[in-house]
């Protein structure tokens, strides 16, 4: 066998890419001067992309297959090296296998907190984490792009970029959502959507498609947490039974400390929304068996504070007899919704026992 016979049979017959390694993008396939044969076997297994680069111009891409390199599934890199009627081995020609599987579990997460500024606790900081999976979905921009020349492109040389971009439109997004705080911790998928739809074209842009992105969390400080908390427990409580409840409780504690000063004016103090109710119920006992002996009259009662709706605003508070005034004028009706300390929530005047009667009809005058 000569010399030239044992060159060409040291010539590269089969190109392939077993990858090992889980977290390589682009592996170059290396060859002595890039020679490959005439005939060559090129094998792209599922999940990978063969990309031909002629003289640091993209060439042709190759899917998954197998293929027996010619002139006639080469046709770019026919016409860059100028092949009219076939060619001759060996050529040359950089091989990049690319990995187009999705890469999973990448992680993301604000170094630095976030300022916010909530338009109830003004500016506070918060900070955000979660995972994103993405894949290469152009591999000859994805090598234009980002690869360039390096021969083992591996995901943690691009982890940090990738970062970098979803903080930036992170804090973009939040900033244009204008949600209270506490939306964010309680409507991650909506916010995780709006990221996702700002951050795919950016990855596209580098032959990059994002294929799922997750927030796992968003925190603030831990002042703020509690007062959101506070604010969420008020606003699902009817205050005005709470208060009956507590004051019932209060005065039965003052009952069982009948003799203890502090524990009567403690009762007092939180019984007071109950007030008008226990008056009414001993009134109508001292009617039916008469007063006590050797007790003096009752005090008088002070004037009652209750508050209108007019014209769909809250107005008030106004004393009974500017309420009766009103009445009498017709700038109040039965339907006009009021409330008053003790009452649970706003109701219609008509059904309020102190107002029935102040919208009595009178008798029509005899003719």
């Amino acid at each position: 066998m000569g010399l030239f016979d044992r060159l060409r049979g040291e010539l590269i017959d089969i190109i392939q890419w077993l990858d090992e390694s889980n977290n390589t993008l682009v592996y170059r396939f290396e060859r002595f001067q890039n020679e490959i044969k005439n005939g060559a076997k090129l094998i792209v297994r599922e999940g990978q992309v063969a990309v031909f680069i002629s003289e640091g111009k993209l060439a042709d891409v190759f899917s998954p297959g197998t293929y027996t390199l010619t002139t006639g599934n080469l046709p770019i890199l026919s016409t860059l090296q100028g092949w009219k009627y076939g060619f001759e081995s060996p050529f040359k020609a950089e091989v990049y296998f690319v990995n187009t599987k999705n890469i999973t579990d990448r992680k993301w997460g604000t170094k630095n907190p976030i300022i916010l500024n909530d338009r109830r606790f003004g500016m506070l900081e918060i900070r955000a984490f979660g995972t994103y999976v993405m894949r290469v979905k152009d591999a000859g921009l994805f090598i234009k792009e980002i690869v360039g020349t390096d021969g083992n492109f591996t995901t943690d040389e691009i982890t940090e970029q990738l970062k970098s971009l979803i903080v930036t439109r992170f804090t973009d997004a939040i900033g244009e959502a204008n949600l209270p705080v506490e939306n964010y911790a309680a409507n991650v998928n909506e916010v995780s959507g709006l990221i996702f739809q700002m951050i795919g074209p950016e990855f596209e842009k580098y032959g990059i498609e994002l294929t799922k992105f997750l927030i796992e969390n968003v925190s603030m400080p831990d002042e703020i947490k509690a007062e959101i908390f506070e604010l969420s427990r008020l606003n699902a409580i009817d205050l005005g039974r709470l208060t009956q409840m507590k004051a019932a409780k209060a005065l039965e504690k003052a009952a069982d400390n009948e003799h203890s000063i502090a524990g009567a004016g403690m009762g007092l103090s939180m019984g007071y929304g109950m007030a008008g109710h226990i008056a009414e119920v001993y009134s109508n006992s001292r009617q039916a068996s008469g007063p006590p002996p050797n007790q003096g009259p009752p005090p008088i009662p002070s004037s009652m504070a209750i508050f209108l709706v007019l014209n769909g605003k809250q107005a008030g508070p106004f004393e009974l007899d500017v309420i009766k005034q009103m009445a009498a004028q017709n700038e109040i009706t039965k339907e006009t919704l009021v409330w008053h300390s003790g009452m649970a929530d706003w109701a219609k005047a008509g059904w309020v026992t102190e107002l029935k009667g102040i919208f009595t009809t009178p008798p029509p005058i005899p003719q």
